[in-house]
């Protein structure tokens, strides 16, 4: 136990920075990602094995949106599934930097199936609400469209900002107060569409927070694609 514990305290002292999450990755998702990744320390796991089995948590959730009929049950396991899946995504980068084991295939394969996974969460949700739901439009089925469009550009211009500020070393421009930054980035935090998913039992309930948060997507992606052209040039 005592080891578990200091391994728990070097991680929390070689966290990443606050700047630029919200309020759902600073409190809730990085400490579970710590305490798994110090109990997968203990195990002698490598980070290639949290990641992958996080996407053994997150991608049978997902074939479970699309091929099961929406309910409570369902709701809860696919939620809880989703919430481990991104725990676990965190924990393989803490795990990396406490074994100083960080390398860029590890990188790689992260980056990759957080690109896949962002994909298959709102396709699923398409077939989902193609075979169970009763929609009040056929229109609403380009909502899962639209909410992929806005979180895979948001992810990969986010990646290729950072990249090219490494490259040009583009100075930070003077940003919002962290408690006031993490909170405005709560609606667009994959953990909150993790979340969304326990209300999937409720047709209306799930359409509408799904739909509020695509809302709150593409109004971030255009705010974010002004301020990181305006921080490279």
């Amino acid at each position: 136990m005592t080891g578990f514990i200091e391994v728990l305290r070097h991680m929390s002292a070689a966290q990443k920075p606050a700047r630029g999450v919200s309020v759902y990755t600073l409190f809730v998702n990085r400490p579970a990602g710590r305490v798994l990744a110090a109990l997968a320390y203990r195990a002698g796991a490598t980070p290639n094995q949290l990641t992958v089995l996080g996407a053994l948590f997150t991608f049978p959730a997902l074939a479970a949106v699309a091929l099961v009929r929406p309910g409570p049950g369902l709701s809860v396991c696919v939620c809880a599934a989703l919430a481990v899946g991104f725990a676990l995504d965190a924990a393989d980068g803490q795990l990396a930097r406490t074994q100083r084991s960080g390398s860029p295939s590890g990188e790689w394969l992260d980056h990759v199936l957080d690109c896949v996974k962002l994909v298959t969460v709102h396709l699923v949700v398409l077939v989902s609400f193609y075979r169970f739901f009763s929609l009040p439009d056929p229109a609403f089925l380009l909502a899962p469209l639209l909410f992929e469009l806005a979180a895979v550009v948001i992810f990969f211009a986010g990646i290729l900002t950072e990249q090219l500020k490494r490259r040009t070393a583009a100075p930070a421009p003077a940003e919002p107060a962290p408690a006031l930054r993490s909170l405005l980035l709560l609606p667009v935090d994959y953990g909150v569409t993790c979340l969304a998913f326990l209300f999937l039992g409720s047709q209306h309930v799930f359409l509408s927070v799904y739909c509020t948060l695509l809302l709150a997507h593409l109004l971030f992606m255009a705010a974010f694609l002004v301020k990181w052209f305006r921080e490279l040039r």
